[in-house]
């Protein structure tokens, strides 16, 4: 596997692996707690990083915007779970196929995504890669803003404890 794409996306499982593990510390039910904030749970915010993963990696994967739409559906549903622990199964099998889908790829090859909305756009394997991590780094944020509404701490995610981690292995 290319070093970049891997290590760039390694870490976005790792922060969200860190999250999952924090949130599972908490009480159960502030999973669904409904609030006032851009989302209106915790379920909200990571059913929202779910369905956009999977977008992307649809988009990654070369395939045409409206067979990614078609699924759009479906892995809403997927996410619709009732825990974090259920929340944590989903992701863990998206991170696989990611893993799977990069562990061959030997360059940073050159895509063009079609949208009908926002229109083409040739972009490259790790520019792809590095909005996804940017977007779940973004709304990781939202769930530590969930968390201290509902009265609790966050976790630290950012990438220099990541790279603070993976230098003690």
């Amino acid at each position: 596997m290319n070093p970049l794409l891997s290590k760039q996306y390694e870490f976005h499982i790792w922060a969200y692996e860190k999250s999952f593990r924090h949130i599972k510390g908490l009480p159960e039910y502030i999973f669904e707690k409904e609030i006032e904030n851009v989302f209106p749970s915790l379920s909200e915010v990571f059913a929202h990083v779910y369905v956009v993963d999977n977008i992307w990696l649809g988009a990654i994967s070369e395939k045409n915007f409206n067979e990614i739409r078609s699924s759009i559906g479906q892995w809403t549903k997927e996410a619709q779970v009732n825990s974090i622990v259920e929340m944590e199964e989903i992701f863990r099998r998206l991170f696989q196929q990611y893993r799977e889908f990069l562990y061959d790829k030997q360059g940073d090859k050159v895509i063009k995504v079609d949208h009908p909305e926002f229109g083409s756009l040739t972009a490259t394997y790790s520019d792809l890669l590095q909005h996804v991590v940017n977007h779940g780094t973004y709304h990781r944020g939202n769930i530590t803003s969930v968390l201290r509404q509902l009265g609790y701490e966050g976790v630290s995610t950012d990438y220099i404890f990541y790279l603070y981690e993976i230098a003690e292995e």
